[in-house]
Formats: C-alpha cells, sequence, structure tokens
C-alpha cells in the first residue's frame, strides 16, 4: 500500500530491528517504517508497547532507508516496558502526529539547545542544517558524562557545515560543568543567533525562553506534556487553551508569550494541575 494512503490513526506494527544501548538507562529502537522514516523534525508518534501503555515519542533518525526509530530512557511502567525489549520484539506506531519546527533558507547561525531524549528531534533538525550554508551551534546537556547522548552522532550529522558543539554535565565530569542555560548565558554574550531551537525538559525551556526574550532572539521550543490520544481527543496535553499534541509539538516565541502555564503548571495523569 502507497505510504499516502495509509491511516495514520491506526496502529501499524513494526518489529525492533536493532538495539542501540545509548547510555546506562537510554536505549534506541530501530523499525522499518516509511511513514516514520520521513516524520518532520518535532512531529512525534505515539507507540504502543504490548500490554503496558501507549506513550508520545518523537522520532529519532536512522541511517538505513525508510527506517526510524525511538529512544526512551528507562523511568515510568510504560517506558521501562519498553525499554526491556530486545530485537525482533513487536511495537505498534500511530503518527507521525504534530507539527513541527520551520527552517527558514535564510537562517545562517541557529542554535539548538537541548537535554536527554529531548536532544531526539534536535537531531533530526540537525540534518536539514548540514544541507544548508552557514553554521550550527549545539548545547547538549546530561547529569553525568556516562548519560550524554547523541554527541558523536552529532559531530557526524554536521560534517558538512560549520559547526560548534557545546556538552554540558551537572557533575561537570565532562564538558562545562552546570546546565544547557549556564552555557547559552555564556555564548549569547559573544555570538549572535538568529533563531533558537530547543527541546527538552520544560523548566530548562522556560529558562531558554527568558534568556531568548532578553537578547531579542527567535526560538522555537518542542514541548513534552503528557498525552492519552495523541489526536486532540483527552485534553490531557493541554496548556491553557492550547493542545500540544494538535496546536503543537513546536510553539514560537508569540505563542509561547501568552501561556502563562508555561513552566509553570504542569498535569499529571488524571489531569489535576501541580506547579514546578
Amino acid at each position: 500500500m502507497s505510504v499516502l494512503h495509509i491511516n495514520i490513526d491506526k496502529i501499524r506494527t513494526v518489529a525492533i530491528e536493532n538495539v542501540i544501548e545509548e547510555t546506562p538507562s537510554v536505549k534506541t529502537f530501530v523499525f522499518y517504517d516509511k511513514l516514520s522514516s520521513n516524520a518532520k523534525p518535532g512531529q512525534f508518534l505515539m507507540v504502543w508497547i504490548p500490554r503496558a501503555e501507549e506513550l508520545p515519542m518523537s522520532v529519532m533518525i536512522s541511517n538505513k532507508r525508510d527506517h526510524a526509530a525511538v529512544t526512551v530512557r528507562k523511568h515510568g511502567f510504560g517506558s521501562t516496558s519498553l525499554y526491556e525489549k530486545i530485537q525482533n520484539n513487536v511495537i505498534g506506531i500511530r503518527g507521525p502526529y504534530g507539527n513541527f519546527f520551520r527552517v527558514s533558507k535564510d537562517l545562517k547561525n541557529p542554535l539548538l539547545v537541548g537535554g536527554g531524549t529531548g536532544l531526539v528531534p534536535l537531531m533530526r533538525l540537525a540534518t536539514i542544517f548540514n544541507k544548508l550554508q552557514g553554521k550550527c551551534t549545539i548545547i547538549m546537556g546530561a547529569k553525568t558524562k556516562d548519560e550524554i547522548l547523541f554527541k558523536d552522532l552529532a559531530n557526524e550529522i554536521l560534517s558538512k557545515v560549520s559547526n560548534n558543539l557545546i556538552v554540558t554535565t551537572e557533575d561537570g565530569s565532562y564538558g562545562i560543568k552546570g546546565v544547557v542555560t549556564d552555557a547559552l548565558k555564556s555564548i549569547i554574550k559573544k555570538e549572535k543567533f538568529d533563531m533558537i531551537y530547543t527541546c527538552g525538559p520544560e523548566l530548562m525551556m522556560k529558562n531558554i525562553y527568558d534568556l531568548s526574550v532578553i537578547h531579542s532572539i527567535p526560538i522555537q521550543a518542542s514541548l513534552e506534556r503528557y498525552m492519552k490520544c495523541g489526536i486532540g481527543i483527552c485534553a490531557s496535553c493541554c496548556i491553557n487553551d492550547k493542545l500540544v499534541c494538535k496546536d503543537g509539538t513546536v510553539f514560537n516565541e508569540n505563542h509561547l508569550s501568552t501561556m502563562l502555564e508555561f513552566g509553570k503548571i504542569y498535569r499529571d495523569k488524571s489531569g489535576r494541575k501541580s506547579y514546578y
């Protein structure tokens, strides 16, 4: 069946072809799926783990034709169930869903900032900048050296353009000691960027957004909120009057400026509001 005629809302079962151990707590699962392989940076899949849970996950790139991947950190019940999958196990996927990072050919010096598995959509985005003339800077954060994700991959992706890869670790075991915003505060004073792209923990992105406002730099942020359906029915992912699954996941500075809950209020699985 042609990719154009596949119903993205219907679960497609895929077999895990390869398992990549990224860090002691993070794995990437590669599978064949043309739709997912063509996902735009910032779009997500609803990933069904049989007899466990369905989770929203960013679409990771793969170097195999017509293949894609998802990257998961072992944490809760659903993510741990996926983390424990092995080669040839079957999972279900829906999507890709959501909007995506917008890239203008006029951009000469974009800045990508991510933490943890929030780097997944930024890796797909970086493949676009590798084809454009200009420079690309990536700031990536991790708690420790052992938890750094995609450092070598990022260097490989941006091999054809001028690039600057900055790594921060909270314990100082590699790169700059601190968090990504510490590195951002330093470099933003020395260099002029024409766009910031970010994905990761919401508090991190809120701090990045605040810095972008101070320095008058446009920003696009891919928000991560709890989702049950991914298609705008359950409203679990709402932030103010927006649904992250349908209106996002990517929001620019104009949208973010009106979201009073951004970086302040989140919702648990029951939909109850809680404060960061």
